[in-house]
């Protein structure tokens, strides 16, 4: 065949055959692996069910270090199926924002052309795009308890739809733990009450960053004001509801978060309920807090202490002599009675601090006890003379150091319990802030915020370092400053470190009680001790 010239070649180029295809893809397909990319700013956009609604309290560190050093790590990032646009895939939202801000300021290009990794987007994506963002805000600067809890509740609706069926709390913190994100179920209770009843009367207080135990407080007043409401309320025709007037209430007191009292939101709660219903306050008052010690005691939810506006209408004995009756009292008979010419002073000789309970709560904790066949509590003025307990306050009152409730004694509640015994502690050198919650090991672990500390408060945070087991090396514990330390701490040796009082000293010694008895449950799958 002769060789064809280059205008006969042109020609056949040319033909219908060699013309484009009609199946030419407009554009890429996404790649069905892990793939570095580089896009833009305009391809990429949060996602928008990112828990974390306030701004980051690192936001100004991270964009100081992103502006000095550019990005430490691609962030992954993904796209729905069919979306035009790439989104981050967990975490990364605030470096994000701060990419824009920094571009908008300098209109340097390593701000607006990005170097990513992508991900496919897999078959639960939106459950696991959820989940990633929940446990990585929690690692990047934390989250507030409401953001966690309209995440958890977001998480249930996938779960729920994903399932075609309602899900237990129990189920719910089981497939939250098995994608990645642990919350004790205790917790979750908690936070969809947040979100139910909380949240629409004080949202700037609770995005400011209302804690746990406040909400669990308010949490205890409403559903107690709620039953002393019914009670009373019981074949009347009234001009509101409860769930109105509570919501009502509650409004008046969405201000600044430091200035937030759930004792005054009690107080103001009753004083309505009392006009409502034409009944005496202090009868409300004592029916709300009877109720309120009820439910912390068949729950294992801790005393809370009377807001001062009902101490004057309740006469608490703490450090008084009293007899107490009732189931359970019977395991004292044999013992030899108190020697009564001086009660008052061998109580005085043992109570650290006054603890915040009251002879109707320790009856009730009795009566549970007797009715579910479990070792009643020690009686501290029946025992005071044979084992000697102490007695110390604080939000979980200790009456004996090594005594573990059955209501207590389960991982998730010895973790609470110990990790605000630790944040006890670091208060006395005004570092409370310094405890982090833990869900794993004995509960908690401390943070190390660079700041200037004195040799107590520095002190106190590398005892609790080390004794939480996480501890924090390079930052917080120094060994040798340790040892110095240490002796110091317990029994005071060095005029510049304080001593702990004697009321930390005694939750020291609960918090290793009860650490010991979480490291037992851990070493046996979970499974109870005889």
């Amino acid at each position: 065949m002769a060789d064809l010239t280059p205008n006969e070649m042109a020609d056949k180029l040319l033909t219908e055959g060699f013309s484009p295809g009609a199946h030419v893809a407009a554009e890429l397909t996404d790649p069905i692996v892990d793939t570095p990319m580089i896009v833009t700013l305009d391809e990429l956009r949060p996602y928008e069910l990112d828990p974390r609604l306030t701004r980051n309290p690192l936001y100004d560190e991270i964009k100081a270090s992103i502006k000095e050093r550019g990005l430490d790590a691609a962030p992954p990032i993904t796209r729905r199926p069919g979306a035009d646009h790439f989104i981050i895939r967990n975490g990364g939202n605030t470096r994000l924002a701060i990419l824009r801000e920094l571009w908008s300021e300098t209109k340097d290009e390593r701000f607006f052309r990005i170097p990513c990794l992508f991900r496919p987007w897999p078959e639960r994506g939106e459950i696991v795009a959820l989940t990633g963002h929940l446990a990585e805000n929690e690692l990047r600067g934390g989250l507030t308890f409401i953001e966690r809890a309209l995440g958890v509740e977001k998480a249930r609706e996938f779960y729920e739809e994903e399932r075609g069926q309602p899900i237990t709390q129990s189920e719910l913190a089981r497939l939250l733990r098995g994608d990645g994100y642990s919350v004790q179920q205790s917790h979750i209770s908690r936070m969809r009450d947040a979100v139910q009843y909380l949240l629409p009367a004080i949202p700037n207080v609770l995005y400011a960053g209302l804690g746990r135990h406040q909400v669990e407080r308010l949490a205890v007043i409403r559903k107690a004001s709620e039953r002393t409401w019914e009670h009373h309320a019981k074949g009347r025709s009234l001009a509101t509801d409860f769930d109105t007037l509570f919501q009502e209430v509650l409004g008046q007191f969405d201000v600044s978060v430091d200035d937030f009292s759930a004792g005054r939101v009690q107080d103001e709660l009753i004083g309505q309920m009392s006009e409502m219903l034409g009944t005496n306050y202090d009868v409300l008052a004592l029916s709300v807090n009877e109720s309120g010690s009820r439910h912390r005691a068949l729950t294992g939810t801790p005393a809370v202490p009377p807001s001062s506006a009902t101490l004057s209408t309740r006469v608490e004995h703490t450090n008084e002599v009293e007899t107490v009756e009732g189931p359970g009292a019977s395991q004292n008979e044999n013992l030899p009675p108190l020697n009564v010419e001086r009660p008052t002073d061998v109580l005085q000789e043992h109570i650290v601090s006054p603890a915040p309970t009251t002879q109707r709560l320790q009856t009730i904790q009795r009566m549970v006890a007797d009715e579910l066949g479990d070792e009643a509590p020690p009686d501290f003025t029946q025992n005071v003379l044979q084992s000697v307990p102490v007695q110390a306050g604080g939000v979980y009152p200790i009456s004996d150091v090594w005594y573990i409730e059955p209501g207590l004694d389960n991982p998730d509640n010895l973790r609470t319990h110990i990790s605000q015994f630790a944040r006890e502690i670091a208060a006395e050198a005004s570092l409370a802030y310094c405890i982090d919650d833990e869900d794993t090991g004995i509960g908690f672990s401390c943070s190390n915020h660079n700041e200037d500390m004195t040799p107590s408060g520095r002190a106190i945070l590398m005892l609790l370092d080390s004794v939480s087991g996480k501890p924090n090396r390079g930052a917080v514990v120094n060994n040798e400053q340790m040892a110095a330390a240490l002796p110091a701490l317990l029994h005071g040796q060095d005029p510049q470190i304080k001593r702990l009082s004697d009321t930390a000293l005694v939750q020291l010694f609960r918090l290793v009680r009860l650490a010991r008895r979480v490291l037992e449950f851990e070493s046996e799958g979970m499974g109870r001790s005889s």
